[in-house]
């Protein structure tokens, strides 16, 4: 009988590898925090309807990516490619706006049919960060500033920060005409990507990543060129506030993002790392998005940081993830009293060291063998009760990882004791 292979592009986490990604969950969720940010959580599964509106028709996401399928009662519904578009659903459908001001965040997975390869994956898992009801560049800057000091926390030094803005609606309406004349005047070096998104979404042509496009996307006009006075001065004010942060960063007029729903300020942070996918957390502005799904015109700005890319940037740099290591083990032998009372036993002792892992030897052996396992666990110290000891109402606790000598603890004293014995340990 064959073996059941998970599907492509969506992987297994194993035990080994989640102290990583316990790290980067525990140092975001206290920065977030920081910051006046909240956990929302919403749906996996979403109306299509709803990523099509968001997202946009013409994205590479609607018309090739999402998982969509018609569930029993014949509705529409898609796994969602993103998070931004279900939390403002979630804003609108929860009466969380009426011109109050949310910061918010969520983690999980997301699912895109793409080619799986080095970092991109069908379904990945993004932390997703937005501040709904800001109008002003100071909480863009703010924004990028904390994903900074994230980057600092997690010991990441190999990403940059680029910088753009897309202005409004009405500026980048203009902005599209002067683009597509430029486009289909050399309509003839357009690949078939560029051709199709030139009649639906032709900012995606200047994001190509067809080498032999290149050439003709570097002779667009610029987006920055052609920007209304408001969203010159807003970026302006943004670019200013980093600067005084000493926040590195490269103004880069092509970039555009992949979704619909930005305008003004853009951002990435890219590395050098990763190959080909070297986006590791990017975000913006979505004034006009929370009205276009049926809410309130509100002001909103977030970013999506991508925990695969990050884990692998945190594996490079060394981070050696949550400590998970054992801090006791406990070796029992002996029929009778000492086996059936090991485990009263090892609940006050992981009372007396809460957080720490207190390991009760399971399933017998000898002591040899069961030494043998307390080393291989990585405890510093055991805690050894035999028949002999609990006949005479003590325990040994041997250290393990230096020469000290064994001594023996009345087993009401133990739990203070080996809390006090690890205590002192750095």
């Amino acid at each position: 009988m064959t073996t059941i292979q998970p599907v492509r592009g969506m992987n297994d986490v194993l035990p080994a590898q989640t102290p990583l990604w316990q790290q980067l969950e525990s140092t975001t969720r206290a920065i977030l925090e920081s910051y006046g940010y909240e956990e929302i959580r919403v749906p996996v599964v979403e109306q299509t309807d709803l990523f099509k509106r968001a997202i946009g028709e013409f994205t590479d996401v609607v018309e090739k990516e999402m998982y969509s399928f018609v569930d029993q009662g014949g509705e529409r519904l898609t796994l969602r490619p993103e998070a931004t578009a279900g939390i403002v659903r979630a804003a609108i459908s929860n009466g969380m706006l009426r011109g109050a001001r949310h910061k918010v965040w969520c983690a999980g997975p997301m699912f895109r049919h793409e080619k799986p390869q080095k970092g991109r994956f069908r379904q990945f898992h993004q932390v997703d960060v937005e501040a709904i009801g800001f109008e002003g560049p100071d909480i863009d800057a703010e924004l990028i500033a904390m994903t900074a000091r994230l980057w600092r926390a997690l010991g990441i030094g190999r990403v940059r920060l680029q910088l753009n803005s897309l202005g409004t609606p009405e500026s980048r309406r203009a902005y599209r005409d002067m683009l597509v004349a430029y486009f289909e005047s050399r309509r003839d070096l357009l690949d078939a990507d560029s051709l199709r998104r030139l009649a639906g979404n032709p900012l995606r042509i200047l994001d190509s990543k067809n080498p032999q496009m290149q050439d003709v996307v570097a002779g667009a006009p610029l987006l920055t060129e052609h920007l209304d006075a408001a969203s010159a001065a807003h970026f302006d004010a943004v670019c200013h506030s980093l600067q005084a942060c000493g926040i590195e960063y490269t103004v880069n007029p092509r970039l555009v993002r992949g979704l619909d729903y930005y305008s003004r300020t853009v951002f990435e942070w890219i590395t050098d790392a990763l190959g080909s996918q070297d986006a590791v957390c990017s975000g913006g502005r979505y004034d006009g998005l929370i009205a276009q799904l049926g809410g309130e015109p509100t002001p909103a700005i977030g970013f999506a940081m991508g925990i695969e890319r990050v884990v692998a940037l945190m594996e490079q740099a060394g981070a050696a993830g949550v400590d998970r290591s054992t801090a006791v083990y406990v070796v029992v032998q002996g029929e009778g009293a000492p086996e059936r009372e090991a485990l009263a036993l090892v609940e006050r002792l992981r009372d007396a060291v809460p957080g720490r892992r207190v390991e009760l030897n399971l399933g017998g052996g000898n002591f040899k063998a069961q030494f043998r396992r307390a080393d291989r666990s990585g405890a510093p110290v055991a805690v050894v009760l035999g028949s002999d000891e609990w006949a005479r109402g003590v325990a040994q606790v041997k250290p393990l990882r230096d020469q000290g000598a064994a001594w023996e603890v009345p087993l009401a004293e133990l739990p203070a004791q080996v809390g006090a014995f690890l205590g002192g340990r750095k």
